[in-house]
């Protein structure tokens, strides 16, 4: 019997065909759409060859995050460090205060697995994958980095991790399956140093890539439970000296020793020996770079903070800048005397330390506060000419200022781990770079006025509600 088919049933599979082809171009245009929304309000500026420099809320750039899929403004940090991290032949070693993105840590994994050799230096508070870790005994901060964690695991959404998922996604379970040798700041048979503060990468001991950022989805991207997080704000910097990647590589070699599992002889904190201030000269310029902590039994002038003022000291025209702390009194002080001398000095610092007792903001305002013991830093010294420069930048919530730069004169910047602070000084494991370089510069002039827009400056109306509750509770 011959098959036959109607004409009607063609047809119907016709338009059916039809149908379906434009339900797609539809939802491709959608996608597209939604996608091509986010377009860079700012053209890209140009580069120095041997000193580039990203920041993760950029307005000249566009990416989609691999792990919430949003497509939004910045350079993407994590893809930045990979595509350095490829480029490996022999070594990689990292020294990071806190790691946690499975891209990344797969980066690493690979390279280990090709012959490249690769080491890992942790803050001690998280070098133990989240994975071990009783989220029923963790304190309330570690308790929001394990959920972070499980959203970033749990793929499935049932609220439990499977081996898979693990191994998927806990970064520290994915360098330990690649036999990866790590390490935190209690190698050297201490409780840990201050913090290990440092987010530094070097590449075949002549690239390194340092910055601000801690490589977690809150330094870079985002937090995974907060769609309206666009990261901590932060800075990245690629720069291709061997010089310069000898210095870090001495200050890695130190603190690592002869790795894990053997003899203490690994040197953090105090223990490091004193290093002063080292020049490197680069085609484009100066780079200064310094290791912290200072011992207090050494000069005050040749420790972070003594180099921090120093280059202050020469500024001539303008001080801009942006901190997550400012709590160093003998760096305000210093910025209080160019700016009696007719230094335009303006600062954004994050909003959940601008008003605290310690804070140098504060001053600059020419206002004190008690702290919660109703006393006063002694060595406060409010400005005797106060600006209102000083204030916070518009935030998503959830996200901070992380940043840890100051921007002179166009020309020069300091940048780098360290908080302006004391701790940063004298405990903590950090690294800070003055570089003399108008592109670079050009880089941090923008991200400042990124942070300059919309910011609350001056005598703010939450400033005036804290300082009346505070002198209220001490007149008690």
């Amino acid at each position: 019997m011959p098959l036959y088919y109607s004409s009607k049933p063609r047809r119907r599979w016709k338009w059916a065909l039809l149908f379906l082809f434009g339900l797609l171009l539809c939802f491709g245009m959608a996608g597209w759409q939604a996608h091509s929304a986010v377009r860079p309000k700012l053209p890209p500026l140009a580069q120095d060859p041997t000193i580039q420099v990203y920041f993760n809320q950029s307005q000249a750039s566009v990416y989609r995050e691999p792990y919430r899929s949003i497509t939004r403004y910045g350079d993407n940090l994590e893809q930045i460090l990979i595509d350095g991290i490829g480029q490996a032949h022999s070594t990689v070693d990292v020294a990071v205060q806190e790691f946690n993105l499975p891209l990344l840590a797969q980066a690493l994994s690979q390279q280990a697995k090709a012959g490249v050799r690769v080491r890992v230096i942790l803050e001690n508070n998280y070098a133990k994958p989240w994975s071990e870790r009783n989220p029923e005994t963790l304190k309330e901060r570690d308790r929001s980095k394990y959920d972070e964690f499980l959203a970033l695991a749990d793929q499935n959404r049932n609220g439990r991790l499977s081996p898979k998922e693990i191994q998927a996604g806990d970064a520290l379970k994915i360098l330990q399956a690649a036999r990866i040798p790590i390490i935190d700041d209690t190698a050297d048979g201490s409780k840990g140093s201050g913090l290990m503060h440092h987010k530094f990468v070097i590449i075949d001991r002549q690239q390194v890539m340092t910055g601000s950022a801690n490589f977690t989805t809150s330094g870079i991207h985002g937090d995974a439970l907060n769609q309206q997080s666009r990261g901590n704000a932060n800075v990245l910097l690629n720069i291709a000296s061997p010089a310069l990647a000898d210095r870090y590589q001495q200050e890695f070699d130190t603190l690592w020793g002869d790795g894990p599992g053997k003899s203490d002889d690994s040197l953090f904190g105090l223990q490091k020996p004193h290093r002063g201030s080292q020049s490197v000269l680069m085609a484009s310029g100066p780079v200064q770079v310094q290791f912290a902590p200072t011992s207090k039994r050494e000069a005050w002038s040749s420790s972070v903070s003594g180099l921090i003022s120093q280059t202050l000291a020469a500024s001539q025209r303008s001080v801009d800048l942006a901190l997550f702390v400012f709590s160093e009194q003998s760096s305000s002080n210093q910025l209080q005397q160019r700016q009696q001398q007719g230094v335009q000095v303006r600062a954004r610092i994050d909003p959940s330390c601008i008003y605290r007792s310690y804070s140098e903001g504060l001053d600059m305002l020419g206002l004190s506060l008690p702290d919660h013991r109703c006393q006063y830093e002694s060595s406060n010294q409010p400005w005797a000419t106060p600006i209102l420069d000083v204030g916070m930048p518009k935030l998503a919530t959830g996200d901070k200022l992380h940043h840890k730069f100051a921007l002179i004169d166009d020309v020069t910047v300091i940048v780098g781990s360290a908080n302006w602070s004391k701790a940063a000084n004298r405990d903590n494991d950090e690294n800070v770079l003055v570089i003399t370089n108008p592109l670079v510069a050009a880089h941090f002039r923008r991200e400042f006025d990124r942070l300059y827009d919309q910011a609350e400056v001056g005598i703010t109306s939450k400033l005036d509600t804290q300082m009346a509750k505070q002198l209220k509770v001490c007149r008690r």
